[in-house]
């Protein structure tokens, strides 16, 4: 059965020119409560502090949280890009992480040789290898632009190949940023349906995201993350009426006219 358990997840990112007196006179600041010393007295940045959480078949969990709360470190650490530096996590489901437009990219390949690389990596046969070419290049609309180097793509393009290539399976355990959610707008409305449909198919979702009206009604659990550490976990109405304030939470149960605490 497909399940994520965290137990006292901390990621630590090592400060070089530590010894820039600006930046030692920060470190050593009463205010600078995210900064620390790793075993060897070296300086970090603590980016996340003993997250903790289980999820299990049919979880849809949401991440919310300031800019450097640590929301986009966690699913990074989550989906294996960065290693703890303590805790532990165990897994088991197929992963899919959307967090990075190229990530797992080679930009000097073709957007199409990117795309059987993809399938080889996921050890597809020779068919279905050609069963996600022919998906990618129909979903995405590049083209004659899929058999140029990525590296001569506008960004936006990235994008159309990056989420094209990782939607085309459905996921056992979904991993979204909110980078997803964005782009140009005639290419979101199509792929609005297609990310709906892997939300619904995903047996476990974690989704970080600025967007309280799509967090309350994808999600029925939330982590508020503060400094890198869990502020509060719970029911996504009753996070969001503590996260936000006043007015925007009365607008967003006007919005999704629901009750408030759900």
């Amino acid at each position: 059965m497909t399940h994520l358990t965290a137990f006292n997840i901390s990621v630590d990112f090592p400060l070089y020119h530590s010894e820039n007196r600006s930046l030692k006179k920060t470190i050593l600041s009463k205010s600078a409560s995210r900064f620390g010393r790793d075993r060897n007295s070296r300086p970090v940045v603590q980016a996340l502090r003993d997250i903790s959480f289980t999820l299990r078949s049919g979880d849809r969990l949401g991440l919310i949280g300031a800019n450097g709360s640590g929301k986009t470190t966690l699913l990074r650490a989550l989906s294996g890009i960065y290693q703890p530096t303590n805790g532990s996590l165990s897994m088991e489901g197929r992963l899919t992480s959307l967090l990075d437009p190229g990530q797992g990219m080679n930009m000097d390949l073709t957007g199409r040789e990117n795309i059987r690389l993809r399938g080889y990596f996921l050890g597809l046969p020779r068919p279905e290898i050609d069963r996600l070419e022919a998906d990618v290049e129909d979903f995405s609309e590049l083209a004659q632009f899929l058999d140029l180097p990525v590296r001569n793509y506008s960004s936006g393009m990235v994008v159309r190949l990056a989420f094209a290539m990782a939607t085309a399976f459905p996921p056992e355990m979904l991993l979204m940023d909110e980078w997803i959610l964005a782009g140009d707008a005639s290419f979101m409305e199509k792929a609005k349906a297609r990310i709906e449909s892997m939300v619904r198919h995903a047996d476990v979702l974690i989704l970080a995201s600025h967007s309280a009206a799509i967090l309350a009604e994808w999600c029925n659990r939330l982590i508020w993350l503060d400094q890198g550490r869990i502020r509060q976990d719970g029911a996504p109405m009753v996070v969001l009426e503590d996260y936000l304030p006043p007015y925007q939470f009365e607008e967003l149960v006007k919005g999704l006219d629901i009750p408030k605490l759900a």
